[in-house]
């Protein structure tokens, strides 16, 4: 093409239409937040449909990290059309731009859900959940379904019915667990934003082994109404992003009160995005001296806390190191008292009602029993076992009654020491993310990768997982600032101020 014929083309309605597009490719990149993305929307540089094709582009090319179940690709695209009309008409709602990713225990009216088990392998949702629904009507894009552990039991995403999640950063490595899913959407730019849930570390956890953002609020500050129960009592929905304004924005739309929730908190939602920047006084932080002294913690781990604690004291920040003397109790308590929960939750699915019915079943018995046996995989069904354990008559009072009781006594304890501090800091994790199947075949040296997040869960409190370095091996790391309930404001204004600008 000649010059002159360069100038005709490029002032005709086709060549300015061709040069938008090729302006439009040029322009989608790595998008790190919200503001980013509705910056360029306002400036006509991209709209939503161009945003969405960027993201499945993106998860066809990475299919070997085996994150998404469902990609919602027709739908997606068709939601992109009607937000990018709403926008031209100036009636779009706040996250217009957000593409998002939901983990596989949330339910979406009308698309699957599995729990990444067998068990509920080709159930579709009857309602949309909330969480979901708050997203939806502020014009998220939802994209797909992701991958998690089955029925969110696991800390390294490889006990999905349908095979394990990779890691972005390492396809040999797990992503962590459960939600392991919902953070390699985002990790390999597959979704701005995800949602996952978090019943020990189950957002916090991944969101270390993959370098995102992993926030869990304080228990009922979400409605926990459409997202598949594991443990009632400690199940909290959470969020992985790129950004602290996308997590606190999202959390600012889906909390609040939900009238088919009763355990959801009627506290005030406050305007969690725009409350950033006050925080500007000293802080005074607790460092746990037991989770800094354990055997299993990892070197290269210990030293970038440490490195980051001598940042906060350059700020002027005040960090003191404070005892826990129950930090060995909690695992057992977690693990007894989520067990015994899930043997109650996991007893609707027995063949009956809804989900897998074997076809080997002679009588009733043994359809439950074939049914179960086939539907579940080795590690629900072992936490099953556990639970129906801790919770029959000649145990209950050794094993649940008193896991009730130091969960009470850790809840105190952890109490009295953010009446005295405004966070309590630790690692996140005792190691990097580990090779897969390397924990395959000890379940205990699995369960101790949740050793400093369920603190938060037991009790009840929020805590997020920051991005920290990374190790030797280039593999993320994570640290996690625990605060006072419904303080979630204060932990999302002091995260963002530990993060690089």
């Amino acid at each position: 093409m000649q010059q002159g014929e360069v100038q005709i083309f490029t002032g005709s309605p086709l060549g300015v239409l061709f040069l938008w597009h090729v302006f439009n490719f040029l322009a989608l990149k790595k998008f790190n937040n919200l503001t980013e993305i509705q910056s360029e929307i306002s400036a006509g540089a991209l709209n939503c449909e161009a945003l969405v094709k960027y993201y499945l582009k993106n998860i066809e090319q990475q299919k070997e990290l085996n994150a998404f179940l469902e990609v919602y690709q027709e739908e997606a695209l068709q939601e992109a059309n009607r937000i990018d009309q709403k926008l031209k008409d100036g009636t779009a709602g706040r996250l217009a731009g957000m593409v998002v990713a939901l983990k596989d225990v949330l339910c979406h009216e009308g698309h699957e859900l599995s729990c990444s088990s067998k068990m509920l392998k080709g159930f579709q949702s009857q309602f949309t959940a909330p969480a979901v629904q708050r997203l939806l009507a502020e014009d998220a894009i939802v994209i797909g379904r992701v991958a998690c552990d089955e029925f969110a039991m696991g800390s390294s995403n490889e006990n999905s019915a349908f095979g394990p999640v990779r890691n972005a950063a390492d396809l040999n490595k797990v992503p962590g667990g459960s939600s392991g899913g919902s953070a390699v959407a985002v990790q390999a730019d597959c979704c701005l934003l995800s949602l996952g849930s978090d019943t020990g570390g189950s957002v916090r956890q991944p969101a270390a082994f993959t370098g995102t953002i992993g926030f869990k609020p304080t228990y009922s500050r979400i409605s926990r109404y459409g997202l598949v129960a594991y443990a009632s009592s400690f199940d909290t929905i959470g969020i992985i992003s790129r950004s602290i304004e996308d997590n606190a924005l999202v959390l600012e739309i889906i909390a609040g009160y939900e009238e088919q929730d009763s355990t959801v908190s009627r506290k005030e939602v406050p305007a969690y995005s725009t409350q950033l920047s006050e925080e500007g006084r000293v802080k005074k932080i607790g460092l746990i001296r037991e989770t800094m002294e354990s055997e299993g913690l990892n070197e290269e781990v210990k030293a970038k806390t440490l490195e980051k604690i001598d940042a906060l004291k350059a700020q002027g920040h005040q960090v003191e190191t404070v005892e826990f003397s129950l930090l060995d109790y909690i695992l057992p308590t977690y693990y007894i008292l989520t067990t015994a929960e899930a043997s109650s939750n996991l007893s609707r699915y027995d063949g009956v009602k809804f989900g897998y019915r074997s076809p080997n079943g002679t009588d009733l018995e043994s359809m439950y029993k074939k049914s179960r046996s086939e539907g579940f995989g080795e590690e629900v069904k072992r936490r099953i076992m556990l639970g129906t354990f801790v919770l029959s008559a000649s145990y209950y009072d050794a094993y649940y009654t008193k896991a009730q009781k130091v969960r009470r006594l850790v809840k105190d304890q952890v109490d009295q020491l953010l009446s005295e501090f405004d966070f309590l800091l630790m690692p996140t994790t005792p190691t990097t993310a580990f090779a897969i199947g390397e924990h395959s075949e000890d379940p205990l040296e699995m369960y101790l990768a949740d050793i400093y997040t369920v603190l938060a869960n037991v009790c009840g409190l929020p805590a997020i997982s920051i991005p920290n370095g990374e190790d030797k091996d280039g593999m993320p790391i994570g640290l996690q600032i625990v605060g006072g309930a419904f303080k979630e404001a204060d932990l999302y204004a002091f995260s963002k101020k530990l993060l690089p600008a």
